[in-house]
């Protein structure tokens, strides 16, 4: 059962770095599958931004949670900044592309989740700083 941090709800894995090893076989060896990084994956959701806010979606704190499977498979829960969003179509799209881009992802989930709702206490200290919001 994944750990939550209190801010962002991101998924915090119990084990972060167990050992994976290749195996050989009477036909060939094997390779190690890739560990997709959480890291990684925060780095592709900074690449998607509102088209109406120039600050990324995860330092508008839009990403609630990402939840990394053994197997690769991704779950991201994200908000909007209103049910009412012009972008409600393609955020949720543009971050599952950029997801399933990062090495080792087999799956991706994007769930639009609307409790709790955002608010700008979510934002980043640099988002605040970027849109004059301090």
């Amino acid at each position: 059962m994944p750990r939550w941090t209190a801010r962002r709800r991101r998924a915090v894995s119990e084990s972060p770095t167990a050992p994976v090893h290749g195996a050989w076989t009477p036909e060939g060896s094997t390779e190690p599958p890739v560990r997709v990084s959480e890291d990684a994956v925060i780095a592709v959701c900074k690449t998607v931004f509102d088209p109406e806010i120039p600050v990324d979606i995860y330092e508008l704190g839009l990403i609630y949670a990402i939840e990394i499977a053994d197997d690769g498979h991704v779950k991201v829960e994200m908000t909007l900044t209103t049910p009412s969003c012009p972008s409600a179509q393609e955020l949720p799209a543009q971050v599952e592309e950029a997801v399933r881009a990062v090495p080792g992802v087999t799956d991706v989930t994007v769930e639009v989740v609307w409790d709790p709702p955002w608010d700008q206490s979510r934002m980043s200290e640099d988002a605040r700083l970027a849109l004059n919001m301090y």
